[in-house]
């Protein structure tokens, strides 16, 4: 295969190899100058672009190991090199030695994805995106940032959903990360924006009906021992218990009664839920499925997100109360419910951003995972600015309501004299 070698400066290279001076690996990829670092990053993949952009990697490259030697590994230190991943000193050569290795970690670690050092079909996938795409999504970065109306607080967190990752901030600095799975294409996670007020332990799950028709009735047509087996209840009028045997589930379209999961280690929202008041009805919570967090890919849920760690992410919620980490465990060992109000609200941002430059300076990108880096999906995905409550105007004071005698004489007309007349004054 004939190979396009790609000129771009050393000094460019090397540039993006460094990442911004003096950028600092715990600022937020969300905060007030996210907008600032991608437009660097924009600049510097448009003169990528401009020369030609990056060659394509081919399939084999999968099969490569360290210390393999080839023109696979001369397409693929170029590939590297020309995204600030290799260093311009190490290009020479066709060795898959330790500064390949490094250098796809490096890649590796900027999309996302475990940073093996070799490649495999999601670092190669990544690899082939072309210029043009990453182009397009650090401008729809920046396109949702110049519109951004989430007012960035002393104390916040941020939930990006094509990264599928969550970070707690505090004064301009990252205290919290952790990994996350959100809402699958077709039941997507949506951007908002909201105050997370409470932490629930040992959680009741109230089943969204929409979730009742698209899974419980079909499993339960399937299998009429699902609700006993997932320790759930249906309940009726004034939270009656239904049996699960009465329901005709054959012809059953449309639930007459609430699903709700029981606490327990099983349940879907796992032992720990953090409220967070808002009209998509989403919330961050824990989960019983931990093995899901293994994956690059985590679109698994079906709007909410679930959080690794969820319960350091809780006490950090909790500082300045009794409830630390140790405090939260012992409770949740009890298998109670417990709801605990935060001390003060925390403002959270669901956000959607695919390419943005972080505060270590390395440009990350993430697939596009729900197709919204459009013209129109861009506008459908941007937090706009909360609208202020409506000031309720004074009220005058209730007049007092006097009981009518049984019987008036008529009223005598009472002679009103004119009013003097008033002798003009001249405005000037």
């Amino acid at each position: 295969m004939a190979v396009r070698f790609v000129k771009i400066s050393v000094a460019a290279a090397f540039a993006l190899f460094l990442g911004a001076a003096g950028a600092r690996a715990e600022q937020p990829s969300y905060g007030p100058n996210t907008y600032d670092r991608t437009l660097e990053a924009l600049i510097a993949h448009e003169d990528i672009a401009n020369r030609g952009g990056w060659p394509k990697v081919p399939g084999s490259v999968s099969s490569l190991k360290p210390d393999a030697q080839g023109p696979d590994v001369t397409v693929l230190k170029q590939r590297l090199m020309l995204s600030g991943d290799l260093a311009p000193e190490a290009l020479p050569g066709d060795v898959y030695d330790a500064a390949v290795v490094v250098a796809v970690k490096r890649f590796q670690l900027r999309h996302g994805l475990s940073d093996l050092g070799t490649v495999g079909r999601l670092t190669l996938k990544a690899m082939n995106v072309p210029i043009e795409v990453r182009l397009n999504q650090l401008t729809a970065t920046l396109e949702r940032l110049k519109s951004n109306g989430f007012a960035f607080a002393e104390r916040y967190v941020v939930v990006n959903i094509p990264g599928a990752s969550v970070e707690a901030v505090e004064n301009g600095v990252v205290q919290r990360r952790h990994l996350a799975v959100v809402g699958r294409p077709d039941r997507p996670s949506p951007v908002l924006q909201a105050n997370i007020t409470s932490v629930n332990l040992n959680p009741y799950w109230t089943v969204p009906t929409s979730i009742v028709k698209a899974d419980i009735i079909p499993h339960m047509r399937q299998d009429p021992g699902f609700i006993a087996k997932s320790n759930m209840k249906l309940l009726g009028a004034e939270n009656k218990e239904i049996d699960p045997a009465s329901v005709n589930w054959a012809s059953l379209k449309s639930p007459y009664f609430t699903v709700r999961q029981e606490p327990g280690p099983t349940n879907s929202l796992g032992q720990l839920k953090i409220d967070m008041p808002n009209s998509e009805a989403v919330y961050m919570h824990d989960t019983p499925k931990k093995t899901l967090f293994r994956n690059d890919v985590r679109f698994n849920s079906s709007g909410c997100a679930r959080i690794e760690g969820v319960r350091d992410l809780a006490a950090w919620l909790l500082e300045g109360t009794e409830w630390t980490q140790p405090a939260i465990e012992a409770e949740i060992a009890k298998n109670e419910r417990k709801n605990i109000p935060l001390k003060k609200s925390v403002p959270v941002a669901w956000v959607y951003l695919t390419g943005w430059q972080s505060g270590d300076g390395l440009v990350q990108f993430r697939e596009d995972i729900y197709g919204l880096d459009t013209p129109q999906g861009i506008a459908t995905s941007t937090i706009v600015a909360r609208k202020p409550k409506p000031k309720t105007p004074p009220q005058a004071p209730t007049q007092r309501l006097e009981a009518k005698p049984t019987a008036t004489a008529p009223a005598k007309p009472v002679a009103v004299k004119p009013a003097p007349a008033k002798t003009a004054t001249a405005v000037n």
